[in-house]
């Protein structure tokens, strides 16, 4: 029987994104993740096996956590919550926007890890089968819905976080403004 792990995977990704917000991806090698925990690579391989595969591992974890309150809102039909989750879970969550909203999954990840290869395709699959459900509902154009809902707040936040900021409170009533004129 193996000793028990010294540190979590969320411990670890945790401290992957520290490096990454800090520093960008180059510099989430996985010595300095370990440097970071206190602890040894050889943990690291053993946990993830390669550093593509914790980045990656990193980034479906954020955008997972990202969907859980946009699909409630979308699956609610309240489409202002759905347009405002955005800079508000920026707000909340400004390192794991910063990796979700300023690096692509292929700067993270060279090569995306045949690990992670079965779960990808299904990663936003939930997210687009409650966008099209509500727009059949509500009668809408499906690329008008998600303009509204994904690429306004997506656009109005992104430069606020490459500064490294949060979106101000005044982002949230252009969105808001914007979304009621493209769907109405």
């Amino acid at each position: 029987m193996g000793r028990p792990a010294k540190f979590s995977e969320d411990q670890i990704l945790d401290a992957a994104l520290a490096i990454t917000v800090e520093s960008g991806p180059g510099a989430a090698t996985m010595a300095a993740i370990a440097a970071r925990l206190g602890g040894p690579v050889g943990s690291l391989y053993h946990r993830f096996g390669s550093r593509d595969l914790l980045l990656a591992t990193l980034w479906v974890r954020c955008v997972r956590r990202f969907q859980e309150g946009f699909v409630a809102a979308v699956t609610a039909g309240d489409v202002e919550a759905a347009a405002l989750h955005t800079p508000a879970w920026c707000r909340r969550h400004p390192a794991e926007a910063a990796v979700l909203l300023l690096y692509r999954r292929e700067e993270l990840a060279a090569g995306w890890p045949a690990e992670l290869g079965a779960g990808l395709g299904d990663l936003n699959a939930r997210a687009s089968a409650e966008l099209k459900a509500l727009a059949t509902a509500r009668g809408l154009g499906y690329e008008r819905l998600v303009f509204a809902l994904v690429d306004v707040p997506y656009g109005a936040v992104r430069r606020y976080l490459t500064r490294r900021e949060p979106p101000p409170p005044s982002v949230d009533e252009l969105i808001t403004a914007t979304c009621r004129a493209v769907l109405s």
